[in-house]
């Protein structure tokens, strides 16, 4: 699946695939915790971004459907008809919402789709008066940093992680400066969004404007927590995932490693939901 892909626990056997895109800064190691908790009810693979870890020579990229692009290309229509369900973080849920939108068009509709940390695509992704992000100083931009909670004070003043941590992190951000939202038929697909409670950039109403993007069900789950609230909800965002999984056929079943500690399905809801354990927000 060549450089844009990561696949941290193959699964090839499983019956579906998770397909998940880190927030901006982040890359595939983010979710490799993810990666270990589904493996075998579905095969999940990770998108890297260039410019970081062992993409760290390669040019960033800085629109969205550059990114989609060379996701889709590098993950082949599967010859099964295999289904596959997109997740997405932050910025990671614009291009996991844009990708859904490309396979719709392409009429290989995603079996559902899964955006955390993010405002509907509809609404502006940023106040109007702000200062867009990636035109900010390293200052100003370690300074936003700071305000999501996501990454260790030590590592924001480190000469040796900054040089790391900067660049990447400003592309990153240059691909939701410049997003822009295009009409488009709804998704047939269920949309589950998540959002933390504590979180400056995503209120209810904003998590709820996800709605208009499908015709399917759309659950909103208010979890505890800010902007970087998953890390402890891993096992409540696993059952989400694996309820959400298409029946595998017998022999794909057969071939499988089922696992047996996970939650029963849940009804989908329009109203917000909230976990009853705290988060503390962590991560790049």
């Amino acid at each position: 699946m060549g450089d844009w892909i990561r696949r941290f626990h193959p699964a090839p056997h499983a019956g579906s695939r998770l397909l998940c895109f880190p927030h901006a800064g982040g890359s595939a190691s983010a979710y490799h915790a993810l990666s270990a908790a589904v493996a075998g009810n579905t095969e999940p693979l990770i998108v890297q971004y260039p410019g970081r870890q062992e993409r760290l020579g390669e040019p960033c990229a800085e629109r969205a459907e550059e990114v989609v692009a060379a996701v889709l290309a590098a993950l082949p229509a599967p010859a099964d008809g295999t289904p596959t369900i997109l997740f997405g973080h932050s910025m990671g849920a614009l291009l996991a919402f844009e990708t859904a939108r490309r396979l719709a068009a392409e009429g290989r509709t995603p079996a559902a789709l899964f955006v955390s940390g993010r405002r509907g695509p509809s609404l502006p992704q940023r106040p109007a008066r702000r200062k867009p992000v990636s035109e900010m100083s390293d200052a100003e931009l370690i300074n936003e940093i700071k305000q999501l909670s996501g990454t260790a004070d030590e590592l924001l003043t480190s000469p040796d992680f900054l040089p790391l941590l900067l660049p990447p992190l400003r592309a990153d951000y240059r691909i939701v400066d410049n997003y822009v939202y295009r009409s488009a038929p709804r998704l047939d697909c269920p949309v589950t969004v998540l959002a933390g409670d504590k979180d400056p950039d995503v209120t209810v109403e904003g998590g709820r404007a996800w709605e208009s993007e499908t015709q399917a069900a759309c659950t909103l789950h208010m979890l505890a927590g800010g902007h970087f609230f998953l890390d402890d909800h891993l096992p409540y965002l696993t059952d989400l995932i694996t309820s959400a999984l298409p029946p595998r056929n017998t022999a794909q079943h057969d071939r499988s490693t089922t696992r047996s500690d996970r939650a029963a399905p849940r009804k989908s809801s329009t109203r917000p939901t909230t976990a009853p354990t705290t988060a503390t927000d962590t991560g790049a």
